[in-house]
């Protein structure tokens, strides 16, 4: 069953919590926090203190998602803030293998994220480590972009590898998710969702969960191909 993570990017900041509460009684299953920089990417977000916040107001597996350049810095606080699954860039310079076992060490589950442009072959040997594999599909930073075509093809070929193997390792993608990319990427193969603005935004969130949920059901699942952003 694919599942839908609610990203409290699009949320007014005046009203997290009622947001938050807003999407548990919609019927999301996970609650995603994207957590940004500056500097990884052009835009500033939540830390762990919010983090912390939603963990005391909520049951809902909490997908926290880290756009920092220095991530290792910070694990620890976000462990301690109860997030539950933890996903850092490929694109980092730092000890990518490390990291994710300190996560997992941590408590958390281990996630991984890349970019539209980077070619996905370089994840696949760390596919023991994870949890979960997040394919951003804008460059990421800020809300209300458009996806990116050819990055659920990337999506695609990394569904195919993962099943493949056998593996349970989720496929997220991020960016641009609305009823109708929902569908596309479903098919493409994956199995998580963040969806910001267009569910934060519907006026019946809940109408749209199900909408998309029914299409999950009824949509048969295309079959995988080789991303475009593959370098072979």
């Amino acid at each position: 069953m694919t599942k839908v993570s609610a990203s409290l990017l699009a949320a007014d900041p005046l009203r997290l919590g009622e947001e938050l509460r807003r999407m548990e009684e919609a019927g999301a299953d996970w609650i995603h926090v994207d957590v940004m920089d500056g500097h990884f990417v052009p835009n500033m977000s939540f830390g762990p203190d919010v983090v912390a916040a939603l963990r005391s107001a909520t049951a809902l597996p909490l997908d926290v998602h880290l756009m920092l350049d220095n991530p290792e810095r910070h694990v620890e606080a976000f462990a301690q803030a109860g997030a539950d699954f933890l996903t850092v860039h490929l694109e980092i310079e730092t000890d990518v293998p490390a990291l994710l076992k300190k996560i997992r060490a941590l408590g958390m589950r281990p996630g991984l994220s890349v970019r539209p442009a980077t070619p996905v072959e370089a994840l696949f040997s760390l596919i023991p480590l994870l949890d979960l594999v997040l394919v951003m599909t804008v460059e990421p930073g800020y809300g209300m972009q458009k996806l990116i075509p050819h990055t659920l093809h990337k999506a695609s070929y990394i569904a195919s590898m993962l099943r493949s193997d056998g593996s349970k390792v989720h496929v997220q993608v991020d960016g641009g998710i609305n009823a109708q990319t929902a569908r596309r990427a479903i098919r493409k193969g994956a199995d998580v969702l963040v969806m910001g603005s267009a569910l934060l935004g519907a006026e019946d969130p809940a109408a749209l969960l199900r909408e998309i949920r029914n299409a999950t059901n009824a949509a048969p699942v295309c079959h995988p191909e080789r991303s475009e952003g593959s370098s072979k």
